[in-house]
């Protein structure tokens, strides 16, 4: 027992023992109107002590750290209390009958302890603030040195928010005000802090005041809601944060203001999905990931590391990138995760035949795919080579060696798709689904763009924003679709575990997000303004690209599924023959395009061969000039 706990427990015992010496004393002197006892004794005190320090105990009173105490402290040492009158009053009947000093006294005695042991911690805490305080003043961090902040959201994480910056002396900020636009709050105070309200006028009344940050302290609003309040504070010039309580208490105990990101204004809500069955699913299996190293395959790495597989195996080309994944999964799980890298090329069947061989993977995540629309456009032969006969080839010793179940990585961009890293993706999806009949279960997931990810546009547009722009956008009206790589990864976990032969499973990526909205929003969060610090410049469509992304095909009926934001698309799947020959097509073009491009010395353009073996292999691909003519964005 420490030696704060000893002494609460002597002050309490002192409470106790004073409170019920002295109604003792009233009462035997008669100067109660209450009808007087005959004796009180030391065998009552002896049991008021017991069952006090019994229910206290039961309830957590003496595990509270009394100097952070907050109401629900102060509720359960109420209860106690009132637990222990109780029991001492029915005790005391039935034990000490000479003794019994009724239920008038018993309450009397136990509201007067209860009061004067609630005035100990409130005096506690009012001391133990003020030495903070002057210990704060002796290191040379007075209170004027913090920055002052209003605090945006009057609610119970904005109160604690100014809770603990106020009690926490080293804390960089200190609250000045609340805002909020509940008119039962404006007007009225919480830690002696006034609540302003939302209007026209606090923007004003924020710039004549001394505070110089805006910290958004309300973990339910929506990014239209951040959006809107962004838009507003940013009016009073100076930096607008946001609180996320989720990061308020990390391994250091201090608090985490952030500044906003753009995913915080544009994009829904991060959802986390957590599926009890999906996690047995994958526990103690043996998973191997293709391009473990990628934006998804690495963060499909981290979570099933944490699941608990019997063995991981991460094979990547990318030695870099395996090794980083490597590095970290070593740090966070040690010894408890069997871990095997293998750094090999899914073109390689010979290589990939060993692999499957030694390792004997039970699941397979092939994430593994080249996936840069421009470059793919140029390179079109090798987008063939590593897209589709990569897939081809890890598929093919999947079956062979007797994996339960094989799930392919797709993306929104194989849906009636225009340049060829698309088309190789519906061939991929193709050459999974025809495999009705293996005895391994192969499936597809379908999604969109990932935040983040290599190659993206956010990090572009950062760069571009750090050099001091400009920002360069192929087309104005272009949109996208977004997730985060952490959601994406739960929801393809999810989906693999629930998916049978043949399904292709696409996700619900929520609304479209125009790109010019992303690089102007990107600009303001920055602290400059669109157009005047930082240009936009529109360079017009890339080779192959279209204005919008579709996740589904048209004519495809979907079926829900147990999670609303995974579906089942019906297509009807092509045999084995059929997608041989669409391979030899595919494997006939590469030839002559390699052919050409060694001749030439250089890329050869992909209209010769490659482009024109697309046509005949993906039915639903087209012009991006078809598609983008009819846009109306």
């Amino acid at each position: 027992m420490n030696k704060r706990r000893v002494i609460l427990l002597g002050i309490d015992t002192g409470i106790i023992i004073a409170i019920y010496e002295l109604v003792g004393l009233l009462a035997k002197l008669n100067l109660s109107t209450l009808r007087p006892v005959t004796a009180i004794g030391p065998e009552m005190l002896g049991l008021l002590l017991v069952c006090t320090f019994i229910a206290r105990s039961c309830l957590g009173v003496y595990k509270t750290v009394w100097r952070y105490a907050h109401s629900a402290s102060y509720i359960r040492l109420m209860l106690a209390d009132c637990s222990s009158v109780a029991v001492f009053l029915a005790l005391g009947h039935e034990v000490f009958k000479s003794y019994y000093i009724g239920f008038a006294y018993s309450a009397i005695i136990g509201m007067n302890i209860l009061l004067l042991t609630m005035a100990s911690r409130f005096v506690y805490q009012y001391f133990y603030a003020k030495r903070e305080r002057t210990a704060d003043q002796k290191a040379g961090i007075a209170q004027n040195k913090r920055i002052p902040i209003a605090i945006v959201g009057a609610g119970n994480v904005g109160a604690t928010l100014a809770g603990e910056l106020i009690r926490n002396s080293g804390a960089r900020y200190v609250p000045y005000c609340f805002i909020d636009n509940d008119p039962t709050k404006v007007g009225r105070e919480i830690r002696n802090l006034r609540i302003l309200p939302e209007d026209e006028y606090t923007i004003e009344q924020l710039r004549t005041s001394p505070v110089q940050e805006i910290v958004i302290a309300m973990p339910d609003a929506t990014p239209a809601d951040k959006s809107r309040l962004y838009d507003f504070y940013k009016q009073a010039n100076c930096p607008v944060r946001i609180y996320d309580y989720s990061l308020g208490e990390g391994k250091d105990g201090k608090m985490t203001l952030r500044n906003l990101r753009v995913e915080d204004l544009l994009f829904r809500n991060v959802m986390s999905i957590e599926n009890d069955m999906t996690k047995a699913y994958y526990r103690d299996k043996v998973v191997l990931v293709t391009g473990g190293g990628g934006s998804i395959g690495s963060e499909l790495c981290r979570q099933i590391a944490d699941i608990g597989p019997r063995q991981l195996i991460i094979l990547d080309i990318y030695e870099n990138n395996a090794y980083e994944i490597q590095q970290e999964l070593i740090r966070k799980h040690g010894d408890k995760l069997k871990l095997e890298v293998v750094i090999a090329s899914v073109r390689d069947r010979v290589r990939l035949e060993s692999i499957f061989k030694n390792l004997r993977p039970e699941i397979v995540f092939h994430a593994a795919a080249h996936k840069h629309v421009p470059l793919m456009q140029h390179s079109s032969a090798e987008a063939i080579k590593n897209n589709v006969f990569g897939t081809v080839n890890v598929a093919d010793m999947a079956e062979k060696y007797g994996v339960k179940k094989f799930l392919l990585i797709s993306t929104d961009k194989a849906v009636n798709p225009t340049n060829v890293m698309g088309a190789s993706k519906r061939l991929c999806e193709m050459a999974v689904q025809c495999r009705t009949d293996s005895g391994t279960e192969f499936t597809a997931v379908r999604f969109g763009n990932v935040l983040g990810s290599n190659g993206s546009v956010i990090p572009l547009f950062t760069r571009q924003i750090e050099n001091g722009g400009p920002i360069t956008i192929t087309d104005k009206r272009i949109i996208r679709y977004f997730m985060t790589i952490p959601e994406a990864v739960q929801l393809v976990m999810e989906a693999g575990a629930m998916a049978r032969s043949g399904e292709l499973f696409v996700l619900d990526m929520g609304k479209p997000v125009k790109i010019l909205d992303l690089a102007e929003n990107m600009i303001r969060l920055a602290g400059l303004k669109p157009y005047e610090d930082i240009q936009i410049e529109e360079i017009g469509l890339r080779p192959g690209e279209k204005l919008y992304e579709e996740l589904l095909i048209k004519s495809a009926e979907l079926e829900k599924t147990a999670n609303k934001m995974i579906f089942v698309e019906h297509a009807m799947p092509l045999t084995r023959d059929e997608m041989v020959e669409k391979l030899r097509i595919l494997s006939e073009a590469v030839e002559n395009q390699d052919a050409r491009d060694n001749d030439d010395g250089d890329a050869a353009d992909p209209e010769k061969f490659i482009i024109p073996a697309i046509r005949k292999t993906v039915p639903t691909y087209k012009d991006p000039d078809e598609i983008n003519s009819k846009v109306n964005l």
